[in-house]
């Protein structure tokens, strides 16, 4: 844990041969160290290197992997308290709970719903991950079933929630294709749960009364040869809860006990008896450490609230947020519609494309790849000058899109023109407002 990278380079096979993706092995090892690259993208280290590489730089909080296919995500491998310290780098896994009694018909509907909930925002897709799927009458049967239709008819990962491990092995033979985590092993059935675990694959997770037990259980468990496990503490009252979040995250980074060096999960729905108040404690556990988030439900006014405070918590805070660079069609453009061009910073582009949709001219908007820097700091630092941006118009391909050469540039980059002019000699390059509140007036004097 926490190698430097000049430990970790001497473990390695040092051929600098490039096929990790950088030139050297000492570049690669820094950005093991750093947390910029995966071990398995050397194809040459030994096995007893790689053994010692991958428990020395495991990260102090496992990271358990849940779900298969498109909503596959990770929880855990934190490695610092403050986000403002390095970053956060597994978001928190939401999720709504399914009584097993529901009948297909409105199962179906729901997931309908659920799966509806996905927004669009800085060129991410955000939506929630996971169905809870909770065990409410001990029908093994029934539960399999709802499982199985889960697993199969949606993209959502699965929470098997049962304390009958008979129930969760019926559900585990028609779903685990889905990696679903199973919900828990207690002091009554740890034994049980544990050789469940074990033998299909699954994560696991560890529902105890107090902290002292939680370790207990999590020590046993470990014992048992099991690494991927997801702790609940028990705590159901929100400065309990907040107490045994912070207690979790503090001890296997400041203390290095191993035996809390897990993701959680935490059960807003509960702990409140509406959607509103889940919300609420549930904003609170997303910023405090909370591995997977169960709601009673869906509601699109309190998810995306839950999601947008996600994407900037875990948000690198040493990278700006960016959207990819390509050429974004607003309005159905056609041949004839005016081109603007502008840098790949998340908030100018979408301060400059809702200005454009808001004057309601189609048309053609460039985004250039300046590593997140807005316009006048990409300017400043040469990564928007005339040269650059004149290549990238070349390469994008919007020449085979327009049957004119004129290009909208912004005020503030005004400069550039004459540099674009050479390098575009065929091109008409037009200076744009400095402000986007100016752009709809801009482009509709143009018609």
């Amino acid at each position: 844990m926490g190698l430097t990278g000049i430990q970790i380079f001497k473990l390695l096979p040092k051929t600098n041969c490039g096929e990790c993706g950088v030139p050297t092995c000492l570049a690669f090892a820094m950005n093991l160290a750093a947390g910029k690259a995966e071990l398995d993208s050397c194809p040459y280290v030994s096995d007893e290197a790689r053994e010692q590489l991958a428990e020395a730089s495991a990260p102090p909080i496992r990271p358990v992997a849940i779900g298969a296919g498109p909503r596959a995500f990770k929880v855990g491998g934190e490695t610092v308290m403050f986000r403002h310290e390095k970053t956060f780098y597994n978001p928190t896994g939401l999720a709504a709970q399914i009584p097993s009694d529901m009948d297909a018909d409105a199962l179906d509907k729901k997931l309908k719903i659920w799966n509806a909930f996905q927004y669009e925002r800085v060129g991410l897709n955000l939506r929630p991950e996971l169905a809870a799927l909770k065990d409410v009458n001990g029908d093994a049967a029934a539960f399999a079933a709802a499982a199985k239709k889960i697993a199969e008819e949606s993209e959502f990962g699965l929470i098997l929630m049962s304390d009958k491990p008979d129930v969760i092995k019926a559900a585990i033979d028609v779903c685990a294709f889905k990696k679903p985590l199973i919900y828990a092993a207690t002091s009554e059935n740890v034994d049980e749960m544990g050789n469940l675990a074990k033998d299909s694959g699954l994560p696991l997770a560890v529902k105890a009364d107090n902290m002292d037990d939680l370790i207990a259980l999590s020590d046993k468990l470990t014992g048992m040869g099991l690494k991927d496990l997801v702790l609940d503490s028990g705590a159901r009252e929100m400065k309990a809860l907040f107490q045994d979040q912070v207690v979790i995250r503090r001890a296997p980074l400041k203390a290095g006990n191993k035996s809390l060096g897990f993701p959680t999960i935490t059960f807003p729905c509960e702990m409140a008896d509406n959607l509103a108040t889940e919300a609420l404690i549930g904003a609170m556990l997303i910023a405090k450490y909370a591995g997977i988030v169960v709601l009673s439900d869906f509601e699109g006014e309190s998810l995306f609230a839950l999601l947008l405070e996600r994407l900037n918590i875990f948000t690198d805070p040493q990278r700006p947020m960016t959207v990819t660079e390509g050429i974004y069609e607003i309005g159905s453009p056609d041949e004839n519609s005016p081109v603007v061009i502008t840098t790949n910073f998340s908030l100018t582009y979408f301060i400059v494309a809702g200005e454009i949709e808001g004057s309601r001219v189609p048309t053609w908007l460039l985004i250039m790849d300046t590593e997140g820097l807005s316009v006048m700091t990409a300017w400043a630092a040469g990564k928007f000058s005339g040269d650059a941006v004149a290549v990238f118009v070349k390469k994008c391909g919007i020449a085979d899109k327009i049957a004119h050469k004129k290009i909208i540039i912004p005020g503030y980059a005004a400069a550039i023109s004459g540099e674009m002019e050479e390098d575009l000699p065929d091109w008409e390059i037009l200076i744009g407002p400095r402000d986007a509140s100016l752009l709809p007036k801009y482009l509709k004097d143009m018609k």
